[in-house]
């Protein structure tokens, strides 16, 4: 039986500049900038000007379509060892978020733990959130890290290959565009 929060119903969304955002936070992270970057923070600004609310609605999209592919490939890894994705991914992710209070209030936590826990299901990130409302503001940067630390625990597992996860995204756009 299908679920309403199946992949197929959900719309991908910008997966193109969520990558980008996510992507330029990897690049500040390996750089060992601890504090926001001004370039990164201008980058962000102008991008969201740029954008009206649905515009802004498809990144928050491509944010979750990109949580559901790095799960899904994650899943994949995992059964290749024998391993459960959601046993050995989510709580490595959730105790990263915890000591990261700042970014992640302890009221966001679960929200984010659930967005791993419906991909790593094969259920839309994003579909599984909007059963509970409107994305909050609170919501938006746990919202861009959890994407950022899934793809750099992507990163890491391949060899600490620094790029890994943003090649996997690109590779995959490249392969539905020739489709």
């Amino acid at each position: 039986m299908s679920s309403p929060c199946d992949p197929q119903y959900a719309p991908a969304g910008d997966v193109s500049a969520a990558l980008m955002v996510i992507d330029s936070r990897l690049k500040a992270l390996y750089d060992g900038r601890t504090e926001a970057d001004p370039e990164h923070l201008r980058m962000v600004d102008q991008l969201a000007a740029s954008m009206g609310p649905d515009e802004f609605g498809a990144l928050l999209e491509g944010a979750c379509t990109l949580i559901y592919m790095y799960m899904n490939w994650l899943g994949r890894a995992c059964e290749d060892h024998g391993k459960d994705v959601i046993e050995y991914v989510v709580p490595t992710l959730v105790a990263t978020m915890r000591m990261m209070p700042r970014t992640f209030r302890p009221e966001v936590v679960p929200t984010m733990a659930g967005l791993l826990i419906a991909a790593g299901s094969g259920l839309s990130p994003n579909l599984w959130r909007a059963q509970y409302g409107p994305w909050t503001d609170a919501e938006m940067n746990p919202l861009e890290a959890t994407a950022t630390l899934l793809a750099e625990y992507v990163n890491r597992i391949c060899g600490d290959d620094r790029d890994f996860a943003t090649r996997l995204i690109t590779d995959a756009l490249s392969r539905a565009e020739e489709d």
